[in-house]
């Protein structure tokens, strides 16, 4: 077995500005440890997994070097990073890196989306695709979303009884199903015939429009629309629907959702990262993560969903609930940070609120999934998260709604409902 994570690159990501400047997004911290870590883990614990690849078109940097050594000392696991040589679609990066994927024999292999959260049921989809498949047929990760929402997502129509996919459409502009793709694939070498069939009909498609502006390319290959829905009906489609946790993370709102899913998962899987309440330190309510190198007072106030990175300094009476501290960043004394991203190394004064509006899922509805809104609606920001980027410095005594500040700012008044250039 191995398992390939598109990362994807930097032109992706859009939506996380200002946040992905600092760092590719995978390498993220979401509750506590970079978004792609969590992908990492998944995989590592199913039996018989052999190697792990990232694929994506980032440029292999420091950061993103440093964290594959350290990741392959933790797992135990050969890591390697692939780098495309452009956005070849998250079916033709597997297709290009085909041989290595299959080298030493690999007879399946796991497809996971970076920007997705999840339980990762891996074991799960191996066993239904023991029992349903064989060596031609692959299975898709679904799960149940309500019937508005499902029309952001590739839409699943499948047997009741066998879980065969008879119907697959990305993004419809009418109700198909409630069964959506959650970007987690189980595939075997057969895959590669699938895909090379799109490729044959993209160069010939290519070859008659000679006049085209050349800027499409064969290469670029889509799993979704291209090989799903050619797939759905065959027989060789199936779908493993999900109950556990799934969320998209597109934007960075939604990485403050995607963190209070996994804080509540580490009760079980990694009760070592949830703080506790000890006498002489600070006042833990709910689920939080705090880096061992944080110094908080013993009188701040943290959580619910609340993470704490790497060399972070709270202050006395500080509150902090709903909200992620980027490794550096120092809270004054008496500050109130709710539903906020706090950039790395920024600086928030003393008395100062820095408040956001939560962007979370219709917590009446179990299907419901989070909206990845746009920045505007009617020609004004929609209220979401607060974001400092990097290097952020907010005086004391001010008030911060509802915005965006971007990195290396520093601001000498309150703002509403805006994004600080």
């Amino acid at each position: 077995l191995k398992a390939v994570i598109l990362i994807g690159g930097p032109q992706k990501g859009t939506r996380f500005r200002p946040l992905s400047f600092e760092v590719p997004k995978p390498l993220f911290p979401v509750a506590g440890v970079p978004m792609v870590q969590h992908h990492i883990e998944a995989c590592a614990k199913v039996p018989g997994m052999k190697e792990i690849l990232l694929m994506g078109f980032y440029q292999p940097n420091e950061a993103l070097s440093r964290f594959l050594v350290s990741a392959q000392q933790e797992f135990k696991i050969p890591i390697r990073y692939l780098q495309e040589y452009a956005a070849l679609g998250t079916g033709g990066g597997i297709y290009h890196f085909r041989d290595q994927i299959l080298s030493g024999g690999a007879e399946a292999f796991f497809v996971l989306n970076a920007d997705v959260c999840s339980e990762f049921p891996l074991q799960e989809m191996l066993e239904f695709w023991q029992q349903h498949g064989n060596m031609h047929s692959f299975v898709i990760l679904g799960t149940t979303a309500n019937r508005t929402q499902a029309l952001n997502y590739g839409c699943i129509v499948a047997n009741a009884d066998t879980q065969e996919v008879q119907h697959y459409v990305e993004k419809p502009s009418t109700f198909v199903s409630e069964i959506i793709n959650c970007g987690i694939y189980l595939f075997t070498p057969a895959i590669f015939q699938h895909i090379g069939e799109v490729f044959q009909r993209n160069q010939q498609e290519l070859a008659l429009e000679e006049s085209s502006n050349g800027w499409q390319r064969a290469e670029v290959i889509r799993l979704e629309q291209d090989v799903f829905t050619a797939l759905a009906g065959s027989g060789k489609l199936y779908v493993y629907k999900t109950d556990g946790f799934w969320s998209q993370i597109k934007s960075a709102g939604s990485a403050i959702y995607a963190s209070r899913l996994y804080l509540n998962q580490y009760s079980k899987s990694h009760p070592e990262r949830l703080a506790q309440n000890k006498p002489g330190g600070p006042v833990i309510r709910g689920n939080v993560y705090i880096h061992p190198t944080a110094s908080i007072d013993s009188t701040a106030v943290l959580g619910p969903n609340v993470s704490i990175g790497e060399g972070v300094t709270v202050g006395a009476g500080v509150r902090v609930r709903e909200s992620i501290v980027l490794h550096g960043a120092s809270l004054h004394d008496h500050t109130c940070v709710l539903n906020t991203i706090v950039g790395w190394d920024s600086t928030i004064g003393r008395w100062a609120r820095v408040e956001g509006t939560p962007s979370d899922p219709n917590p009446n509805d179990p299907y419901a999934k989070i909206d990845s809104e746009t920045l505007f609606r009617d020609g004004r920001l929609t209220p979401s998260i607060t974001i400092l980027g990097c290097s952020v410095t907010i005086p004391a005594e001010v008030v911060i709604l509802n915005s965006i500040v971007l990195p290396h700012k520093e601001l000498s008044r309150s703002y509403k409902n805006q994004i600080i250039l």
